[in-house]
């Protein structure tokens, strides 16, 4: 009965379609990341391994979601360095970015160097790494950083406060399905526009190593960081989304002009 009288109020549909818009935005390296794994995957089997990995992604976030209690305690420092010249507070959270991080570096670099030195040969990689358990994964690993993320996102825009416990968990929880649902909408297409085009593809893997640095630099912040006096602080993820479309509306313009040219 909560539920349904949070739903009822016009705020609560604001708070809603906007935590919606901000968590598909999110969702947009999320979608790079699963393009790039399921493009290793035999055709027939790129659809299934979409859907599985955004529905993991979902399920990890919903989860997080209502395990919020255990999620605030990652934010608490499990242990502290104080010295003269360094100083940081490392928490559950910060490690887990930090990880995140290094991870998606190392994929996208070694995707990198296998399309510029492997390129023309048909079996780079032992099919236990390329197998569908292997490549559900690594998407598994990351969706537990990007869902992070997005449930303290989703946290920082609902108000408890305003519609209660119950109502404000139903709110995020609705939001974060409906993100996934559009996500898994347009999938398909980003997956096959990534795949057709190989300058795409190198573009979307230099997206991920800037958000792998992107949360290194967040890990730091996060562990507030100081060196010499100098704190870490997060970048602006307007900037990252800014330089990303930038970037892909200069490769969109190549591409046109390559195809005037071929005409």
């Amino acid at each position: 009965m909560e539920i349904l009288q949070t739903f009822l109020m016009p705020s609560a549909w604001l708070a809603f379609l906007t935590l919606v818009l901000l968590e598909t935005v999110l969702g947009i390296d999320n979608i790079v990341f699963l393009s790039i794994m399921t493009s290793k995957l035999p055709a027939r089997q790129q659809p299934k391994a979409r859907s599985i990995g955004l529905g993991l992604a979902m399920l990890a976030r919903i989860l997080l979601l209502f395990g919020i209690s255990l999620l605030m305690q990652l934010t608490q420092p499990l242990w502290t360095i104080d010295a003269n010249w360094i100083r940081l507070s490392i928490t559950g959270q910060s490690i887990i970015v930090l990880l995140g991080g290094l991870f998606l570096l190392y994929k996208s670099v070694t995707e990198i160097h296998h399309k510029i030195e492997g390129a023309g040969t048909t079996a780079h990689a032992p099919a236990k790494r390329n197998g569908f358990i292997w490549i559900i994964t690594q998407i598994v690993l990351l969706d537990i950083i990007f869902s992070l993320d997005s449930v303290l996102t989703a946290v920082g825009m609902v108000s408890f406060n305003d519609f209660g416990e119950r109502g404000a968990l139903a709110i995020m929880a609705f939001a974060i399905v409906a993100a996934v649902a559009v996500m898994l909408f347009f999938s398909g297409q980003v997956s096959r526009f990534v795949n057709q085009h190989p300058s795409i593809q190198m573009l979307a893997l230099s997206f991920l190593i800037l958000i792998g640095v992107t949360l290194i630099i967040e890990a730091g912040s996060l562990s507030h960081f100081r060196f010499f006096g100098k704190e870490v602080s997060e970048v602006p993820k307007g900037y990252i989304y800014f330089a990303i479309a930038f970037s892909l509306l200069v490769e969109v313009l190549n591409m046109r002009l390559r195809k005037k040219v071929k005409n």
